[in-house]
């Protein structure tokens, strides 16, 4: 990313969810709205003042975008966190922000599906947004095992109440409470999933929990394709990350075909380019925006050829045995290489 890319709004409200955590709403001018559309399970990546430089750092939207309401990101204080603690401690209603526009795929391709979810702590954001949409515009049953420390700790807590009370014949929400039930087991989680089996999940949480859920979901048979887990890191501070060496682009190792938003495109990519690179200086416009191998967003499949990833703290090993890779850190290692995004 550069800085460039970022736009300034202005946070119109501040809401004190819980102890450790609270919603920043954002005033949207009228001339950014087209450029800050975005669907259920999307992030935003706000740029965070510390100690005289920045932090980007990315959370996820708990709004939805099937009503007309305010963009709103929701943050847990945590242990030491740079960010967190300041957007927790300093930011109120009228102070400005820089923020990219909003990016992810942890989104759903159909809202009318059976929906499983899992969110663990503040892991329940973008799980909120998903939640909400579906009710709104879709018609499949949603189950949500909702995780927290103890009852304070539960963000959304009225407001899921209040969701399943209007909607009891689709929606059904399990809190699982450490303090009370201990840490949830791999076979406790999978027994609460199993009437939904055969739905579509997406994950968000802590680690820990986060590879339970997936190990819960394995156990009962569910395909890897619809278990979609949302893993988070903490991105680099600005300036810390060495850029790529210049790349000479008559230098071509491989030609490159992409399939992106439906459309077959190929061009050549040069050698020490990333595959986003070369996308870029064709013309396409693919999926990004860490641009460090942290966020998954840029993430891709390769259908023939090889690469060699240079950085990745986002895809577990599983699916880069699946054929995943992240565009902005992989550089073609054969002669013809095929990728495709997510449809």
């Amino acid at each position: 990313m550069s800085i460039q890319d970022y736009l300034t709004l202005s946070v119109a409200r501040v809401i004190e969810e819980t102890f450790d955590s609270r919603s920043l709403e954002f005033e949207l001018p009228a001339g950014l709205a087209e450029r800050f559309s975005y669907r259920p399970g999307q992030f935003l990546t706000l740029r965070v003042p510390f100690e005289g430089g920045w932090l980007p750092r990315c959370y996820s939207l708990s709004s939805t975008p099937l009503l007309d309401e305010p963009l709103r990101v929701t943050v847990k204080r945590v242990r030491d966190g740079r960010a967190s603690n300041w957007l927790c401690d300093a930011v109120q209603a009228g102070d400005s922000l820089q923020v990219l526009v909003p990016a992810g795929i942890f989104v759903p391709r159909n809202l009318d599906t059976d929906l499983l979810l899992f969110g663990g702590g503040s892991g329940v954001t973008p799980v909120l947004s998903i939640l909400r949409s579906a009710l709104l515009a879709g018609s499949g049953r949603i189950l949500l095992i909702y995780a927290n420390r103890d009852e304070a700790s539960v963000i959304f807590r009225d407001e899921l109440k209040a969701l399943a009370s209007e909607h009891p014949q689709r929606l059904q929400v399990i809190h699982w409470l450490d303090s009370v039930q201990g840490i949830p087991a791999v076979s406790q989680l999978a027994e609460l999933a199993r009437p939904f089996a055969a739905a579509e999940a997406f994950i968000c949480g802590p680690g820990p929990f986060m590879d339970a859920a997936v190990s819960a979901l394995h156990s009962l048979g569910m395909p890897s394709a619809r278990v979609h887990v949302e893993r988070f890191v903490s991105l680099p501070e600005e300036g810390s990350v060495t850029p790529h060496a210049p790349v000479d682009t008559a230098q071509v190792c491989s030609q490159l075909s992409v399939r992106l938003d439906g459309e077959e495109f190929e061009m050549p990519c040069a050698e020490g380019e990333t595959l986003l690179e070369a996308m870029q200086r064709a013309g396409l416009k693919p999926p990004s925006s860490c641009l460090v191998g942290s966020c998954a967003t840029c993430m891709c499949t390769v259908e023939s050829g090889t690469v060699e990833m240079l950085r990745n703290e986002a895809l577990d090993q599983q699916e880069i045995n699946e054929g995943w890779t992240l565009a902005c850190q992989s550089l073609a290692r054969s002669e013809h290489l095929r990728v495709r995004f997510p449809e």
